[in-house]
C-alpha cells in the first residue's frame, strides 16, 4: 500500500472472475514488492472494467510504488473523473504531479486535500514563496526532523530574504536599512572594517535605526573590543529595553571587562526577558562565581544543564560546578561533576 494514503479498495460490488483474479494478483503482487508485476495486472483490470474508478486508483498507486510518479498521473485523473469524490486519489494525483515536475498543476489537489508539506513543496517551486514558507513551517511543526521539509524551507526563506534586499538595494540604496545590510555582508565575508563602516553610515543617517549597534556591538566584540562593543550594547538597550540579546550581550561584554556585579545585573535582565537561554544562564554562573557567590553560580549552572546536557557550554558548566561544588563541601556531587566533564571532553569514536 501507498506510504501516502490508504489505498481505496476495488468496490464490493459483482465483477467478472477475470477482474477479480487480476485484482486479487495485483493486491499479492503489490504485497510482496513486485510493484512491476503489480502494474500488469492492474493495468489488466481497468482494461476490463473501465468504468471503475478504484481500478485506476490502484494502477496509479502501483505506478508510484514502481517508483514511476508521471506514470500514475494519468490513471489517478481517470479515477477523479470518474468518482470526483475520492480524496484519496486527488492526494496520489497531487504528489505525483508534484515529483514530476507539474507544481503548479499539483497545488489545487495538494490544497484540497489538506497535504501540508508536498503543498508547502509545490508553492516553492511556482515560485509563491510566502505561502510556502507558512505551508513548509507548519508541516515541520509535526516533523520537526523531515530533511526535504528542512531543505526546501531553508530555500524558501533565503531566497524570499534575497528578494527582499534586492529590492531594498534597488528602491532605496543611500538608506539607513540599505548600509546595514552592506554591513551585514561585509560580516559575512569577514570585512570588520568595511562593515564598521557600513555600520557607522547607517547610525549617522538614522541613529536609532534598530538592531544596527547590537551589530556594530558584535563588530567590536569579534575584535576584542570589549569597551566598544560595551558602549553599543548598552546604546541598543537603551532603546530596545525589552530586548534579550541586548541584555545579554552588554552583560558578556561587562563579565568580559571585569566588571562583575553590573554585568550580572543585565545578565539577570535578560534572563528575565528570555528565559531558559544556555548562553546567559553560563555567563551569570560564571559571573556569581567570579562574584563569591557560589550558590548562585551552581543553580545557574545546574538550570543550564536542565536545558542541555551536551554541549561545549555544558562541558564549561560541569568544570565550574565541580569547583563550585567543592567550595560549598559537596565533595559527591563535585566528583560526579568531574565524572561528566571528563565525559564530554573525551574524544568520541566516528
Amino acid at each position: 500500500m501507498s506510504g501516502w494514503m490508504a489505498v481505496v479498495m476495488l468496490a464490493a460490488q459483482a465483477m467478472p472472475p477475470d477482474v477479480v483474479k487480476h485484482a486479487q494478483a495485483g493486491m499479492a503482487a503489490q504485497k510482496e514488492g513486485r510493484y512491476g508485476d503489480a502494474v500488469r495486472e492492474f493495468t489488466r483490470v481497468a482494461e476490463l472494467a473501465p468504468g471503475l474508478a478504484a481500478a485506476f486508483v490502484n494502477l496509479g498507486n502501483a505506478h508510484m510504488l514502481n517508483g514511476d510518479h508521471a506514470a500514475a498521473v494519468a490513471p489517478l485523473r481517470r479515477s477523479l473523473e470518474l468518482n470526483p469524490a475520492l480524496i484519496g486519489a486527488a492526494q496520489m494525483l497531487g504528489v505525483a504531479l508534484l515529483t514530476s515536475g507539474h507544481a503548479a498543476e499539483a497545488i489545487p489537489h495538494l490544497e484540497r486535500t489538506g497535504t501540508t508539506g508536498p503543498l508547502g513543496i509545490a508553492l516553492y517551486q511556482a515560485g509563491r514563496l510566502p505561502e510556502a514558507i507558512a505551508r513548509l513551517s507548519a508541516a515541520l511543526a509535526a516533523q520537526p526532523d523531515d530533511p526535504d521539509l528542512l531543505y526546501y524551507l531553508g530555500r524558501a526563506s533565503g531566497q524570499l530574504s534575497k528578494s527582499s534586499y534586492d529590492a531594498l538595494q534597488a528602491s532605496d540604496p543611500g538608506s539607513a536599512r540599505a548600509l546595514q545590510l552592506d554591513g551585514e555582508t561585509h560580516v559575512a565575508l569577514r570585512k570588520l572594517p568595511e562593515a564598521e563602516k557600513a555600520y557607522l553610515a547607517a547610525l549617522r543617517l538614522r541613529p536609532a535605526t534598530p538592531g544596527v549597534r547590537l551589530l556594530l556591538g558584535e563588530v567590536y566584540a569579534t575584535q576584542g573590543e570589549w569597551e566598544k562593543a560595551a558602549a553599543e550594547f548598552k546604546a541598543e538597550s537603551r532603546v530596545r529595553p525589552g530586548d534579550a540579546e541586548s541584555a545579554y550581550r552588554l552583560g558578556h561584554a561587562l563579565l568580559e571587562l571585569g566588571r562583575v556585579k553590573e554585568a550580572r545585573t543585565e545578565l539577570t535582565r535578560a534572563a528575565g526577558l528570555a528565559r531558559g537561554m544556555p548562553e546567559t544562564l553560563y555567563d551569570l554562573g560564571k559571573a556569581a562565581s567570579l562574584d563569591g557567590d557560589a550558590a548562585a553560580a551552581v543553580r545557574h549552572w545546574e538550570e543550564l544543564l536542565g536545558v542541555e546536557k551536551q554541549s561545549a557550554l555544558a562541558l564549561q558548566a560541569y568544570f565550574g560546578l565541580a569547583a563550585m561544588y567543592r567550595k560549598l563541601g559537596q565533595g559527591a556531587k563535585a566528583d560526579a561533576a568531574l565524572v561528566e566533564y571528563r565525559r564530554l571532553k573525551a574524544p568520541r569514536a566516528p
